[in-house]
């Protein structure tokens, strides 16, 4: 395939949407399986909604993912400026030449005049389309007009007969009848500003796009966008519509399905590998059995051709399930780096980590890893090996100590501890084994007091595992400490 050149070009209006960021990854994808070049173009001509802090919020988005662009904002290339907002001049220059070959007008309507056209068009069950009135003005027509103080936008001229065919590489070819599915359309509104039909053909056209690949609730606006390449005397691009999201109701993902920008992902914890691995997944499959892809995987293997045609839908917890995964495959000094800012946030480490102190992290984050679906996880996690007064979960006390003989349980553990020449496996379990006997009670009548008194629930690491990171002097002090806290509540 020649010279492959594909474009992801977002609206900075808000956040990035996981859609965007799929959108943006197949674009990627196709570019690096084609060495081509991966462009992003910001498109920012609502001066209203469109600001700084959300542009950069969509490319910091595509950093984390690791999506790099070749030209764009920050890059450079021989076809900017990337941001539409400077390119005003160029959609003034193109709509100029469509006015001058008889494919565009000026029309004076008003608002209310159209919104009137469109009341009586429903009321008469028919199609809501311009009706085409200003197209064949005379200049003393347009002039009276002119001094009603009227300001008018620019229409696309669309063709008044046949058919815009759509040859689709993900839905094949896909006709548009002419008269009743494209009428004559702005390009130009009234501010000055042009519209995103108008302005993306003159954009990829001009950037020499050769592939659009993008979402397909654009399909519709193809047809539109094919008339204006072909008036303009450009060759049109290939189109590839991808399909939509939806949650798990069916529904068009939205934030009422949870989390749906990429940001929120990032902040909880969920890992750049594993979000583009799941986004690759959703519409595009390469077989039955494999799930799992790294980045170099999937460049290799993606192909338009894969596409599926059916909605795909986001299943949080087979992305919970696949962060895991990713988890589990970093290395401890990986995990560190990933886990240190949330542990920070959380006031458990300093700004500057001695070794000592990340020795001991790094401990932890051994213990934790399995264990682990989220980054972020690892705050609740870890909590009790950072903070001494770490809370007691109530219905876990009222269930495991306020038995008959947790006190004397917990004496015992504490004189056994306060006499180990260490705190290991090797010798506490004997220790403990005469215990049982003492008491009459299985290993787990010992060990769940004790794991509670130690971290406040009943799910951690491996006891001994524990025991070994607090060291003797936190462990004689949390056994205590729980004894306090069960004698003031009157519970033993």
């Amino acid at each position: 395939m020649s010279s492959v050149r594909v474009r992801f070009a977002p609206s900075p209006t808000g956040y990035l949407h996981v859609g965007g960021a799929r959108t943006a990854l197949f674009n990627w994808l196709f570019a690096r399986h084609h060495s081509g070049v991966f462009v992003l173009r910001i498109e920012d001509t609502d001066a209203a909604r469109s600001t700084e802090a959300a542009t950069q919020v969509i490319l910091d988005a595509l950093e984390y993912l690791g999506l790099d662009w070749d030209e764009g904002p920050g890059r450079g290339g021989d076809y900017g400026p990337y941001y539409q907002s400077q390119r005003l001049n160029l959609y003034k220059e193109y709509a100029a030449t469509l006015i001058e070959r008889g494919r565009a007008y000026e029309c004076y309507c008003t608002p209310e005049e159209l919104d009137q056209r469109r009341q009586e068009q429903m009321k008469q069950g028919r199609d809501t389309r311009y009706d085409g009135r200003c197209r064949h003005l005379s200049e003393e027509e347009r002039q009276a007009l002119k001094a009603q103080g009227r300001v008018p936008v620019i229409r696309f001229a669309s063709l008044e007969e046949g058919e815009t065919l759509v040859e689709d590489l993900v839905r094949g070819t896909v006709t548009f009848d002419n008269i009743t599915q494209v009428d004559d359309f702005v390009i130009f509104k009234s501010d000055g500003m042009p519209t995103y039909n108008f302005a993306v053909v003159v954009d990829d056209a001009l950037m020499k796009i050769t592939h659009v690949i993008r979402g397909e609730d654009h399909l519709s606006n193809t047809p539109k966008q094919i008339q204006i390449y072909e008036a303009l005397g450009f060759e049109p691009p290939k189109f590839a519509h991808i399909p939509m999201i939806l949650g798990p109701d069916k529904s068009l993902l939205s934030k009422r399905h949870g989390a749906t920008s990429v940001t929120q992902f990032q902040d909880e914890g969920y890992l750049a590998s594993a979000m583009v691995n799941y986004l690759s997944l959703l519409g595009w499959g390469y077989d039955d059995s494999q799930t799992i892809f790294s980045i170099s995987e999937l460049i290799e293997k993606f192909s338009i051709g894969r596409v599926s045609k059916n909605p795909a839908v986001f299943d949080i917890q087979k992305l919970e399930w696949m962060n895991g995964v990713y988890i589990r495959e970093l290395s401890l000094d990986e995990l560190y780096e990933a886990a240190l800012p949330y542990w920070q946030k959380a006031g458990f480490l300093p700004e500057e980590v001695s070794a000592e102190v990340k020795e001991y992290a790094l401990k932890i984050l051994k213990e934790l890893q399995t264990r682990l679906k989220l980054v972020a996880d690892a705050v609740d996690l870890a909590q009790y090996f950072f903070v001494d007064d770490y809370p007691y979960q109530e219905e876990i006390v009222q269930k495991i100590l306020t038995k008959p003989q947790t006190e004397d349980i917990m004496n015992y553990v504490h004189g056994v501890i306060k006499d180990a020449p260490k705190l290991d496996e090797e010798y506490l379990k004997p220790q403990f084994q005469v215990g049982l006997e003492k008491f009459g009670i299985k290993m787990g009548g010992l060990i769940q007091p004790i794991r509670v008194a130690l971290t406040g629930t009943n799910v951690s690491p491996g006891i001994y595992d524990v025991l070994e990171l607090l060291g003797k002097e936190r462990v004689l002090a949390r056994i205590e400490r729980t004894l306090v806290m069960l004698r003031e509540k009157g519970l033993i």
